[in-house]
């Protein structure tokens, strides 16, 4: 059992945060062990057909033989929600003694894979050249098989940020923990995370706890080492639906769902637009435009981002989904 034990100030120093590049790595499980999720298979196999020109040795050595990951390839992430390419570049200036340290330690009690081996044994300029070597084939493995799902996969993590913060509002620490998975349970100020490999008790001691929603994760997953800051990466809620087919609606049934004029107003928004100038475009008042954007925005079919004076609105996913494609007339 790993707990986290969280005074006053922890608890409110508490946040969420996305994090790529542990999407990334936490991936890796997947291919590695197909039976971990049966939800992952469709993605599982969209994948595999592009390892070919990525050294799959490599890649695979990193997940050890109980699925555990090393440490520094998921660092803490800075930030709400961190580029890849800004992740990866704290992975990159990992001390080649933690490197060694967190390999050897994702493998124990059975020895290090030969692709490692020789690296881990050798100085600290050959620790160096195995670090930079795993970064260059997480990058091109990122674009492959996690980049062109990654704002889906965004879209789902937020939702479920969202709903934790709710959980959060209405019941305290032990409502946001209460459904996060099985193995977690909030008690006297611990979190305690069960069935782990490892055993020990981390003092947050100011530093507050870290939340990230995963994709990927199927169980809690705080970092294996007891000297890391307190971070939990979890299941997050609506993975089932992430890789399901969804049949696209045609346009006169979308009409019949949300009406037609938020329907032409949905069929617009493939691209950000203000309101004034969907007004424009279908014209009608900027009022009654306000007002369609009001219910899409609550039914969560689009998103809305401020920029400068204005506030853009743009199609979700889930309105992606709906609209299937078809852009319809103004008119």
């Amino acid at each position: 059992m790993i707990g986290f034990v969280l005074g006053v100030e922890d608890l409110a120093d508490t946040r969420f945060a996305l994090s790529p590049v542990t999407e990334t790595v936490l991936s890796l499980r997947v291919l590695r062990d197909p039976g971990l999720s049966v939800l992952h298979l469709p993605w599982r196999r969209s994948v595999l057909g592009g390892l070919g020109a990525l050294d799959a040795g490599l890649l695979m050595s990193l997940v050890g033989d109980r699925l555990t990951l090393p440490d520094f390839l998921t660092p803490r992430p800075a930030g709400f929600a961190g580029a890849f390419e800004e992740e990866l570049a704290v992975v990159r200036r990992t001390a080649p003694g933690v490197v060694r340290r967190d390999l050897l330690a994702a493998h124990v009690p059975g020895p290090l894979p030969r692709v490692l081996r020789d690296a881990t044994a050798g100085d600290d300029e050959a620790v160096v050249r195995l670090r930079d070597a795993i970064c260059d084939l997480l990058r091109r493995y990122w674009g492959l098989a996690i980049e062109p799902a990654w704002p889906r996969m965004r879209l789902l993590l937020e939702a479920d940020m969202t709903y934790r913060a709710r959980q959060l509002a209405l019941g305290g620490a032990r409502l946001l923990f209460a459904d996060m998975h099985p193995n977690l349970r909030w008690h006297d100020g611990v979190v305690h995370i069960d069935k782990m490999i490892g055993a020990h008790r981390v003092e947050a001691s100011g530093r507050g706890l870290l939340l990230v929603p995963s994709v990927f994760a199927h169980k809690p997953a705080p970092p294996a080492g007891p000297d890391e800051p307190p971070m939990l990466v979890y299941p997050s809620r609506g993975v089932a639906t992430l890789w399901a087919p969804v049949p696209a609606a045609g346009a006169s049934a979308l009409v019949s769902l949300i009406g037609a004029s938020r329907a032409r107003l949905l069929g617009l928004l493939e691209e950000p637009l203000a309101t004034g100038e969907l007004a424009r475009r279908v014209g009608v008042t900027p009022s009654a435009v306000s007002q369609h954007l009001r219910v899409l925005f609550a039914a969560g079919l689009v998103t809305r981002a401020r920029n400068g004076r204005q506030v853009l609105y743009r199609r979700s996913d889930l309105g992606d989904r709906l609209a299937g494609g078809h852009r319809l007339s103004p008119t």
